[in-house]
């Protein structure tokens, strides 16, 4: 049995954070980052049948299509990513009256519609990226067991061609659902690594009043390549998402609209058009 101090339950039987029972999510999930982004996406069903929000995790589940979705909004960062995933999971692979997890799991699809700048010149603003890989700056995965599902020669190399300085932590690399890839692709999409940071400013190369430790990192990453695969956008959860997604057995996949091309200088003229139309495809590819 799961201690109640590790599976935290709120009064109403509710896991902790996102204050969800298991009949409020469907099998097929959304995820933005910003919870005003929840009913940007929810205006396309027709009909919502449930509607809750605790603290930055809002989360509405309908149907759209004649297909059950829930779209949730995670907050930015791995370390809300940690407590989403974890609590989705115990959502449909724990019973949560034992305590004891299910003999028979569930596998989620969770695919997360977000917002990121290029870092490549040939990846356009209004464009939309697909995260073949998540590559994780941030560590939180570390804290898992996570050597049977890392990509060890991609890290090897990531490691080598930036000089990472690995007092900040060894990069992890997470392969994204193949089989969610397969339904999502098409030649519109752009494919790549996608980096995943601990933080928004220094993490990602950013400066304002303070130095950081590598002033060239965004150069190295913008000239990192493996196989020809090289690093598309930059933000902070995908390889999160991806990592945990695959311990747990979660079908998992990151789709950025691209509003920013930090190579270029460049800012989407109507990232707002951008953002729709990254939805309405997503959402028809989950109800097909």
């Amino acid at each position: 049995m799961i201690a109640s101090s590790e599976l935290i339950l709120n009064p109403d039987g509710s896991v902790y954070h996102l204050n969800l029972h298991p009949q409020d999510i469907a099998h097929d999930i959304i995820f933005v980052g910003d919870q005003d982004r929840v009913e940007k996406i929810t205006k396309h069903f027709s009909s919502i049948e449930f509607t809750k929000q605790k603290r930055e995790f809002k989360t509405q589940t309908g149907i759209y299509k004649g297909k059950r979705i829930t779209v949730m909004s995670t907050g930015i960062g791995p370390d809300n990513i940690d407590i989403v995933m974890n609590e989705l999971d115990a959502l449909v692979n724990i019973d949560l009256e034992t305590r004891q997890p299910k003999s028979v799991l569930t596998a989620l699809n969770i695919v997360r519609i977000g917002t990121s700048g290029s870092l490549q010149a040939a990846i356009p603003c209004d464009s939309i990226v697909l995260s073949q890989y998540g590559l994780g700056l941030d560590n939180m995965l570390r804290s898992y067991l996570i050597d049977e599902i890392s990509e060890k020669d991609i890290e090897e190399a990531f490691i080598s061609q930036t000089n990472w300085d690995l007092k900040k932590g060894r990069p992890y690399v997470i392969r994204g659902s193949e089989r969610l890839e397969k339904r999502f692709e098409s030649d519109q999409l752009f494919k790549g690594f996608t980096g995943t940071a601990g933080g928004f400013y220094g993490p990602q190369g950013r400066v304002l009043r303070l130095g950081i430790q590598d002033p060239d990192l965004n150069s190295k990453m913008d000239h990192f390549e493996f196989k020809g695969i090289k690093m598309t956008n930059l933000e902070m959860e995908t390889a999160a998402i991806y990592g945990l997604g695959k311990l747990l057995g979660h079908e998992c996949l990151s789709l950025n609209a691209i509003i920013a091309n930090r190579a270029t200088g460049t800012f989407s003229e109507d990232p707002y058009k951008t953002v729709d139309a990254l939805i309405v495809y997503a959402l028809n590819k989950l109800a097909e």
